[in-house]
């Protein structure tokens, strides 16, 4: 295949991605419409996703080395998934009763940057070196994000909008940290895992937590209602599988390539789009206008900035491209 129809090929799949990943904002939210508990939503999604997972994992390397790796060295496997799922999947599912699914959203891309202001506490080498440009991309979303949350609030944040806000962010910023730490954990013990195998260890070493987690939400609110449950399947494989290995494809083809590399990854931006789409048609949700539609662009054009830049410094480099790829995720 010729490099521009690899390119091509590689931006319709990062697009088919975002697609499958906008399943989280979407069917959260609708879950949460219908009086589905937070925790439960959280919970159903990782409980169901590591079924899901086995069938492909013969395919993806194979789910042994996974197991060797874990009890090796369980607490890393403990603490970093603890850290990269289920925080920020707690945090995550309460947010979905906060607004629209657009605004989640789009606040959820502050992740594309989150893991770049991450560096610093992981790396002590050249990774812990934040460029300039980035820096400044990372200024326009944050801007962006801030005038989505006052533009949809009309310019005032009551008590649980600044709560929700919080927890995006947390969210945000929890799965690039916890998946960049476990990648240096497994440099640094000299174990190669790839990006499906670690998925699918991360999901398996999270299991404890959640079902302490599904305890918490039965003795709440008792067992889940079939609805929520479908919601949780629909997530799991949308973007639990499909949309993970569809990026990890995407981003593979074109490793090499900075420019397609970065278009790939700018694809993730379409997440606004999709939910808003989505929710409006589906939902009942209200268009982002005013104050809200512009921040909706910043973010966009942020993504944009930041995915030529770390594109740039990564294409070529396999250690680098796997903290990319790792920072991904809904």
């Amino acid at each position: 295949m010729n490099p521009r129809r690899l390119a091509l090929t590689a931006v319709a799949i990062a697009l088919a991605s975002a697609f499958f990943f906008t399943c989280t904002y979407v069917l959260n939210r609708a879950a949460s419409i219908e009086g589905g508990y937070w925790a439960w939503t959280a919970t159903l999604r990782y409980l169901i996703t590591l079924p899901l997972m086995l069938p492909v994992m013969p395919w993806q390397g194979g789910a042994a080395p996974v197991w060797r790796a874990i009890r090796a060295h369980p607490g890393p496997w403990l603490l970093w998934s603890g850290i990269g799922f289920v925080l920020f999947y707690l945090c995550l599912s309460y947010a979905a009763s906060s607004g629209p699914s657009w605004l989640v959203a789009g606040t959820f891309q502050l992740t594309v940057i989150a893991g770049m202001l991450c560096a610093p506490f992981l790396y002590r080498d050249h990774r812990a070196r934040i460029p300039l440009p980035a820096v400044l991309s990372a200024l326009v979303v944050i801007a962006g994000v801030l005038l989505l949350q006052f533009g949809h609030r009309g310019g005032k944040l009551d008590d649980d909008a600044w709560i929700a806000l919080a927890l995006v962010t947390v969210s945000a910023f929890a799965y690039p940290l916890g998946n960049r730490g476990l990648l240096l954990h497994l440099e640094r013990a000299g174990i190669e895992l790839n990006a499906t195998q670690r998925v699918f260890g991360m999901t398996l070493a999270s299991q404890p937590l959640w079902w302490a987690v599904a305890v918490y939400a039965f003795t709440q609110t008792g067992g889940p209602p079939l609805g929520q449950v479908t919601f949780a399947v629909g997530v799991a494989l949308g973007a639990g599988v499909i949309a993970t290995i569809l990026f990890f494809q995407a981003t593979g083809m074109v490793r090499n390539d900075p420019t397609a590399l970065a278009a790939a990854e700018a694809m993730q931006a379409a997440e606004i789009l999709f939910a808003t789409v989505i929710g409006v048609l589906w939902l009942g949700e209200e268009w982002p206008q005013g104050r809200a539609l512009g921040g909706a662009l910043l973010v966009v054009v942020g993504i944009v900035i930041f995915s030529l830049v770390a594109a740039r410094s990564a294409a070529g480099d396999r250690r680098a491209t796997q903290q990319l790829r790792s920072d991904r995720g809904a």
